[in-house]
């Protein structure tokens, strides 16, 4: 109890107005594809310099928080992702959108990860130590287990898609072998170009195949019934201001599915490398297999909503579970916080549980706090935001092309990420013209290297000796469930077969 008096007595008015302005801040940068949860957090750290060590924080923890959800926003306006992790349920949010149902969307998202955040902050102080100790277990083998598990989940959410899911898939993986590799040295399929030894970025080919794809076709079809492009025109803005209203029995029906997602989401958040953008993949197919309506998924399924954002915003306190037991980071972010925290003599690692908890228990609080502030604030920027879709299309897409551009130069400041913006805008508009679904090649993208990377690691460790994937618990029990979701995936592709003969 005096520890918690002592941690309650760090939270001044200083820390409360960095919660509050770093959120505003988060929300701005995570509503513009391109601009990250971690590049908002970067943008952040200057700030910290002159600033003691709980208010630094909480600046820290409030910005990382409003800018992963804010990534849904621009999501469900204009199919446009804000952040990777929002990819994976973005079609459901939009076509919720397009059926007038722009308020309960929006409130749907909010309330569920504000929840999600709060499960996520609740677990993290009950089990760091416990949950740090978890995912110290993993090694290389079931690294490689997990990313072939989160690769699964693009067929598993694909509905009737299987084959072009897996096709699209591939093709993303192929993308994510261009570059170094890193245990050779050498370049791969960089044809000669200097800009590519990097690889591709993810970024610039999510605002591509979402942002640019769909001005294209509304161009080339501007005139035409059958546009994949944005359809402002048809979608009434609604006058309400109370995004909440209704949402407390559908939330209440789900509060199992909620727990499970966000629980989900903290134990893969605690994973290092992991982070929201698996958390949200494998969320949502779980989300889909356990659901009574599963064929809405990918449609306008409220459960793929709530379930894939709630488990969103608890991986950002699991990330947060090895970073502070261990000073290891759990994603890119957990890295930058990790700086900020030895700069304020607040070292990581078990000497902060014993000398300095009351600090602790302050951090603690202070996801609490910035989670709840994520109602009012986001409140504000949802209302002023949602009048997007009421805007003339003819002055929506430019507007649009020109975020996209500012958004993939943002990456790292060069014009390669905007060619491989539009490149993957043009691929987008005719795999989507075909039926072809295009998030799984973000999935590829994004998954394809941690695969390749444990898998040889794996493979250099046991000698090429295949047993050693499944002599070791944790990756044995991941070992079966990927088998489980592939014999489900092959189940599904015979029977999708028998039904087209």
């Amino acid at each position: 109890m005096d520890i918690l008096l002592k941690a309650f007595a760090y939270i001044d008015l200083n820390a409360i107005i960095a919660i509050l302005g770093a959120g505003l801040f988060g929300l701005f940068v995570g509503s513009i594809p391109g601009l990250t949860a971690t590049m908002a957090v970067a943008l952040m750290v200057p700030f910290t310099f002159f600033m003691d060590p709980i208010p630094a924080l909480a600046l820290m923890i409030s910005v990382g928080a409003s800018s992963i959800y804010a990534g849904d926003i621009p999501g469900a306006l204009l199919r446009i992702p804000g952040t990777p992790a929002s990819a994976a349920y973005v079609d459901d949010s939009h076509s919720l959108v397009k059926q007038g149902k722009v308020n309960r969307v929006l409130g749907l998202g909010l309330s569920s990860s504000v929840i999600g955040g709060v499960i996520g902050t609740i677990i993290l102080a009950l089990a760091a130590p416990l949950l740090a100790q978890f995912a110290l277990k993993f090694s290389s083998f079931e690294y490689m287990w997990l990313s072939l598990i989160g690769l699964s989940c693009a067929t598993l959410i694909s509905g009737k898609f299987i084959a072009k899911s897996l096709l699209t898939l591939l093709f993303g993986i192929i993308i994510s072998t261009i570059g170094f590799d890193e245990f050779t040295g050498q370049p791969r399929f960089t044809f000669g170009f200097v800009s590519l030894y990097e690889g591709v970025s993810f970024i610039p080919a999510m605002i591509g195949l979402f942002a640019i794809s769909g001005a294209i076709d509304y161009y080339v079809n501007r005139n035409k019934a059958n546009s994949l492009a944005i359809d402002t025109n048809e979608i009434k803005q609604p006058k309400s201001l109370n995004v909440f209203k209704g949402l407390a029995k559908p939330l209440n029906s789900r509060k199992g599915s909620i727990l499970r997602s966000s629980t989900m989401g903290t134990l893969i958040g605690a994973l290092p490398g992991a982070g929201a953008d698996i958390a949200a993949w494998i969320s949502y197919a779980v989300s889909k297999k356990f659901s009574k309506k599963p064929e809405e998924y990918g449609k306008g399924s409220e459960d793929a909503i709530i379930d894939a954002s709630s488990s969103n915003n608890a991986s950002l306190a699991g990330s947060w579970i090895p970073s502070l037991v261990f000073g290891i980071p759990g994603d890119s972010a957990a890295a930058i916080i990790i700086g900020v925290l030895y700069m304020k003599d607040m070292q990581p690692g078990p000497s902060l549980f014993l000398f300095q908890p009351d600090k602790l228990y302050a951090v603690f609080i202070l996801f609490l706090i910035a989670n709840l502030a994520l109602i009012p604030l986001a409140l504000i920027v949802v209302n002023f935001l949602k009048r997007i879709v009421s805007i003339n299309k003819d002055i929506l897409y430019p507007i649009v092309i020109i975020f996209s551009l500012v958004g993939a130069y943002a990456i790292n400041n060069s014009m390669e990420a905007i060619v491989v913006m539009l490149i993957m805008g043009i691929v987008g508009y005719f795999l989507q013209k075909n039926s072809y679904p295009i998030s799984p090649i973000i999935l590829g993208m994004i998954l394809g290297p941690m695969l390749e990377r444990n898998l040889l690691a794996s493979l250099t460790k046991s000698d090429g000796d295949l047993v050693a994937f499944v002599e070791r618990p944790v990756s044995a029990v991941l070992a079966s469930f990927f088998t489980v979701i592939v014999i489900l995936q092959v189940w599904g592709i015979i029977k999708n077969f028998k039904e087209k003969n």
